[in-house]
């Protein structure tokens, strides 16, 4: 690949630094597992986000060059979903710009099944880096770190019997460090990431229930009544905005398994029972 116009300048006596992994998002669910795995292996990686020591907002494009300079990887990920508006059109000038800044690889997360996140795919494919795109399932830390949370002892949610092949986040980050400390193997790369089978979000609930001990029950709910529990934590229009997702994504078009997990790190993907073992801790 032609190497960026931009050079950067070291003084004699500075020998050159490993490249550094800039992570967008670091503090999130899989962004976090991807600092925790390239720091131990030893190789440097800067998390960034809006209270990063180095912070970066997708609102403000000054932050953008201090995130990125220096770095030769990026894992990019985009809150609250890639899928919302002008979330391809920041993708695209982001990734620009970290070509700009000497970045040659991309690795993006992104929504399995989801064709309004193509937008986005399709800038960090035209960006001049090369690239890995991860689609993937609902994500299993979703049940104690996110909208799947019990409230008390009930999950609610408007999926009802609809069949998912849940994807551990750890999972995600294993296939993410691949690629990022492995691109010419996975460059070009768009994997679909899910967990080894299928189950419906009342199954899942009661794998958790027997891992924690807990009497917990799976609430299928309208998409009317799950908007307005959503009202009093989000804005409307962020509400809107999922309401018309999880009808997109909640009709069984995902209801099927993938290998790539197993095929980029040799072992099968983690099964639910794994996760709902590690996870009873918190949720008891």
């Amino acid at each position: 690949m032609t190497q960026p116009t931009t050079t950067r300048t070291e003084h004699p006596t500075t020998p050159l630094q490993t490249p550094t992994t800039v992570v967008v998002g670091g503090r999130g669910k899989t962004g976090r597992r991807v600092v925790e795995r390239l720091r131990a292996k030893g190789l440097p990686v800067r998390p960034v986000s809006p209270s990063a020591a180095i912070p970066f907002d997708w609102e403000d494009e000054a932050s953008w060059g201090p995130a990125l300079r220096g770095a030769e990887a990026l894992y990019l990920t985009y809150y609250p979903d890639l899928a919302v508006p002008g979330a391809a059109e920041h993708v695209r000038r982001l990734s620009a710009r970290a070509v700009a800044e000497g970045v040659r690889h991309i690795v993006l997360l992104a929504g399995r099944g989801e064709p309004q996140v193509h937008p986005a795919e399709d800038a960090v494919r035209a960006s001049g880096a090369s690239w890995t795109i991860l689609e993937c399932a609902f994500f299993m830390q979703n049940f104690d770190e996110g909208l799947l949370a019990p409230q008390g002892d009930t999950i609610a949610f408007p999926a009802g019997g609809v069949r998912e092949p849940f994807i551990d986040c750890d999972d995600i980050a294993d296939v993410a460090v691949a690629a990022l400390t492995d691109p010419a193997a996975h460059a070009g790369q768009t994997y679909e990431l899910t967990g080894p089978r299928l189950l419906t979000f009342g199954e899942a609930t009661e794998h958790l229930a027997r891992a924690t001990g807990r009497p917990l029950r799976y609430l299928p709910v309208s998409f009317e009544q799950y908007a307005a529990a959503l009202e009093g934590e989000l804005p409307p229009p962020v509400v809107a905005f999922f309401i018309d997702l999880f009808r997109f994504l909640l009709d069984g078009h995902n209801a099927h398994v993938s290998p790539d997990v197993e095929r980029v790190l040799g072992r099968p993907a983690r099964d639910f029972t794994t996760f709902a073992e590690a996870a009873a801790g918190s949720l008891r």
